[in-house]
């Protein structure tokens, strides 16, 4: 038996770095306590912007899951072409992106692909193309429930705009999506009292519109932070996206989530500036840097204290530094892993303690053929 951290590879004297490194035997146990959550995978609708990869579209399909939701139309592509049966795309089309959005269900005619709205110039438009083209788009209205980003107020005119959903030729009511990521609490409660509150004006919503004689054959529901209590409510599809993969700000904030880091950074020491500082060749170019510090967590220097950070740089600051030598491994958990992943074309896959193989982070790509 051996002791090491469970992160460590065998042969990473052949992996350069910086590297985006994921262990997929860790995402499957991901996926299946999202399964446990929910009772099941028909209720899950998890989100691939977290990781892009074809090869874990095709994990979480062996586990059962049908359901995706995607952001752009080149992982709305690779989840097709991965075998997804129901694809959500959850940004509302724009300019060339409605043909594209068509074309895609041209292509996959075996397969449901949906996606929102929250404008009646956009439906007009949805529903003109798709009448040009001979297809029928399923339509869910983007409802805003206190993250004002996107999406409608659930009032009067949202009621229109779910009527004109129906009326419109071309276009299918599929019911309402309501995106909650405003809701971070760390405090388990907090977060718990302000997700039912988001939650009841979805609810009460879905309500008027049924007594309006509207159908809304689904509500599609938050995030990761919320996962826990929409998998609770089996009047719902849940749609985590991070957990699959977890990083060090989700397992930082929410210590009630039981999820396994399956993603990290491998990063060298490439110098030593001055007494007490190490430079590492993790740049803005190969971590997450919407955020401040700390951007990583280096599980063998916590104590750690950055000092610069540029595109292909991270000086850092500890007493220890002398008991590194310029070539020196670290690994580190990003604090948001989904920005991460695309930064990098390729991950190396880790089973058993070696690295064995890479795989193309395909869709952080824009554009693949459609």
């Amino acid at each position: 038996m051996t002791n090491d951290p469970w992160y460590l590879i065998q042969n990473v004297d052949e992996i350069p770095s910086p590297s985006l490194l994921v262990y997929p035997d860790r995402v499957a146990e991901n996926v299946q306590r999202m399964i446990r959550m929910t009772g099941g995978p028909a209720r899950l609708r998890p989100h691939i912007k977290t990781h892009k990869l074809p090869e874990l579209i095709r994990q979480q399909r062996a586990a059962g899951i049908t359901k995706f939701k995607c952001a752009t139309i080149a992982e709305a592509e690779m989840a097709l072409g991965c075998g997804a049966l129901d694809l959500l795309l959850a940004y509302q089309p724009v300019g060339p992106n409605i043909s594209r959005l068509i074309t895609l269900i041209k292509r996959f005619p075996d397969a449901t692909i949906r996606t929102i709205a929250d404008d009646a110039e956009i439906l007009r438009l949805l529903s003109e193309a798709a009448t040009r083209e001979g297809v029928e788009i399923d339509l869910l209205l983007d409802v805003d429930c206190g993250q004002h980003r996107s999406g409608t107020a659930p009032d009067s005119a949202a009621l229109d705009l779910y009527r004109l959903i129906e009326m419109l030729p071309g276009l299918r009511p599929g019911g309402i999506h309501a995106y909650d990521g405003h809701i971070r609490d760390p405090d388990l409660e907090a977060r718990r009292r302000r997700c039912e509150e988001a939650s009841a004006s979805v609810a009460a919503f879905k309500n008027r519109l049924l007594k309006a004689g509207l159908s809304v054959p689904r509500v599609v529901s938050g995030g990761t932070p919320t996962f826990p209590f929409h998998a609770r409510n089996e009047g719902l599809e849940c749609s985590p996206g991070t957990c699959v993969l977890w990083d060090h700000g989700y397992s930082t904030h929410f210590p009630d989530m039981d999820f396994l880091l399956a993603a990290l950074v491998l990063t060298r020491v490439v110098s030593k500036p001055s007494a007490g500082r190490l430079c590492l060749d993790l740049g803005h170019k190969s971590i997450a840097s919407e955020g401040p510090h700390p951007r990583v967590h280096l599980f063998a220097l916590p104590e750690a204290e950055f000092v610069a950070h540029s595109e292909e740089h991270l000086v850092v600051a500890t007493p220890r530094a002398d008991a590194f030598a310029v070539g020196d491994c670290f690994y580190g958990a990003p604090w948001h892993i989904c920005p991460t992943v695309a930064l990098h074309g390729h991950a190396v896959v880790v089973k058993g303690g070696r690295a064995e193989e890479r795989w193309a982070v395909a869709a952080r790509e824009r554009v693949l053929t459609v």
